[in-house]
């Protein structure tokens, strides 16, 4: 089963395979799973799946995520995905995900995410663990 699609394609444009490792449909289906104004680390979908790290997951959403809400796994500190902030940034906006405004001395002022209220930990609603 391929997840990919042209239009969907970003930040991780994985190029060709049409099916999926099974570890990256998992990691994929944490990522869907995951409320709207709601995040998990990349260390937290690890842990749930009970299997494989941080760079594991990031790996698969660097390579697979364009075609999931790849802007809910984040990095545990909040900070946005380099290269893709503003992007980011509007899907944030748009489903009210908490942010933290950004120190006047953060470069390019983006403001990160509040992980205190915006974490996620795969319980209540979106997932039958």
């Amino acid at each position: 089963m391929s997840r990919e699609s042209e239009d969907s394609r970003e930040p991780g444009d994985g190029e060709g395979a049409d099916e999926l490792p099974e570890y990256a449909e998992r990691v994929l289906d944490v990522a869907e799973s995951i409320p709207s104004g709601r995040v998990m680390t990349y260390g937290d979908v690890a842990e749930w799946l009970e299997e494989g790290g941080p760079r594991q997951v990031g790996r698969v959403m660097a390579l697979y995520g364009g075609a999931v809400p790849w802007w809910r796994v984040v990095r545990a500190d909040g900070v946005l995905l380099p290269g893709h902030e503003l992007r980011a940034l509007d899907h944030y906006r748009e489903e009210g995900t908490p942010l933290r405004e950004a120190a006047r001395s953060a470069e390019g002022h983006v403001p990160r995410i509040d992980m205190a209220r915006a974490r996620w930990d795969g319980g209540g609603e979106g997932h039958g663990r």
